[in-house]
């Protein structure tokens, strides 16, 4: 069975994030977190949190939870794991991760 190659969508330069923030990019009409953290590291989650229906997860704080890489939503801290999607409290309003790949200094995002 072949599986499709993904779609990549180009989303920003890599100088457009800034070192330990996020960004919101419209991705095939779904609001996409990209975050960057240090130099090289670049992850994507849907933007969405699924307690408010707010777009806001990319305005989150970044941090870890011992070995996990995550982001605390800005309205009920809920932290997602940047590499999975998993909401760590409630794992039941996890969100998509999405593939993440630069390019020639671009940041293009693949929807999961």
């Amino acid at each position: 069975m072949n599986t499709p190659a993904p779609t990549w969508t180009d989303v920003c330069a890599v100088d457009d994030i800034l070192p330990s923030t996020g960004v919101c990019a419209l991705v095939e009409d779904r609001h996409v977190a990209v975050f960057r953290l240090g130099a090289d590291r670049f992850f994507a989650i849907d933007n969405v949190d699924p307690k408010s229906g707010a777009s806001v997860l990319s305005r989150g704080l970044l941090g870890n939870l011992g070995d996990r890489v995550v982001v605390a939503s800005p309205l009920y801290k809920n932290h997602f794991d940047l590499r999975t999607g998993e909401c760590l409290e409630a794992p039941e309003q996890s969100v998509r991760a999405h593939g993440v790949r630069v390019h020639s200094g671009r940041v293009s995002v693949a929807l999961a």
